[in-house]
């Protein structure tokens, strides 16, 4: 299938790249950076998509401040809307009209909002974002919804954290943590949900070759282990032979975790936390 993909130089989008192309998809990278090994078309949210020639649409691209997911609008809410959300909805009604035959969009778990800390959150709870990021990412849920029908399938993917290996040049979401605690320096507890990229990657596949009507305008939750700071630490001190003092656990019955009864219904298998220590390897 030949996919086109938005968002590919990122650090989620290089993991969704090399997945799509292991599995023999031909891509088409639409952005501003060509890369290496796939066909790059310049494009930017808000404008006219090319999307000629493409059977399918991943949509992992991303405007916002440097860093930052949740709020990622900085000083310029409006700006973020129009780039985001406007921008998304007119790449997914260009891509129906092309006579693409799949979308998939990368959502958010900060579509869930405000639940109570220690919800268990299932894909048919209701949405209840509670930020200006989670806001954007239902609302364009909702248009790719609407737009789904008989010869174009649609599905949004709400992702959890994303970790693993970046690419060449990059740094990894842990970089500065990991520093930190080389240094020695202090390191707030915390403890969230984590997701390898290359099983965001899987997922994706899945989304793309799996019937159609396992599809059906669906949101599915993409998610794996929860994962304290303080027992990440402790295996990077073990890799490394290096470090400073451990912080403190947090309350793991605060977490939010989300089930992803959808996927693994596709045959989705995450690596859980057994695969965490070979990707440490590679980050490090």
């Amino acid at each position: 299938m030949r996919v086109a993909l938005t968002g590919a130089s990122g650090l989620v989008g290089r993991f969704l790249l090399a997945g799509l192309t292991a599995r023999g998809h031909e891509m088409v990278a639409l952005g501003r950076t060509p890369l290496a090994g796939c066909e790059h078309r310049p494009w930017a949210l808000g404008r006219a998509a090319p999307l000629s020639g493409c059977e399918a649409l991943v949509h992992a691209g991303f405007a916002h401040v440097p860093g930052r997911y949740r709020g990622g609008e900085g000083d310029d809410p409006e700006g973020f809307i129009a780039a985001n959300r406007d921008g998304s909805l007119r790449l997914f009604e260009e891509a129906r009209r092309a006579g693409l035959s799949r979308a998939v969009f990368l959502s958010s778990r900060a579509v869930y909002g405000d639940y109570p800390p220690g919800t268990v959150l299932t894909e048919d709870l209701a949405p209840r974002p509670d930020t200006l990021y989670g806001e954007m990412k239902w609302a364009v849920e909702q248009r790719l919804s609407a737009l789904s029908g008989p010869g174009f399938a649609t599905a949004s993917l709400r992702a959890t954290g994303i970790y693993g290996p970046p690419a060449p040049g990059q740094a990894h979401k842990w970089q500065g943590l990991f520093d930190a605690f080389a240094a020695g320096e202090r390191v707030a507890p915390r403890v969230g949900t984590e997701l390898h990229g290359e099983d965001l990657a899987a997922a994706v596949v899945l989304l793309l070759e799996g019937p159609e009507a396992a599809l059906a305008r669906r949101s599915f939750n993409a998610s794996d282990i929860t994962l304290d700071r303080r027992d990440l630490l402790a295996r990077v001190a073990r890799i490394t032979g290096q470090g400073g003092a451990l912080p403190g656990r947090a309350d793991a019955a605060r977490v939010s975790a989300m089930r992803c009864d959808r996927l693994r219904a596709l045959g989705w298998r995450p690596r859980g936390e057994e695969g965490l220590d070979p990707a440490l390897r590679e980050m490090l």
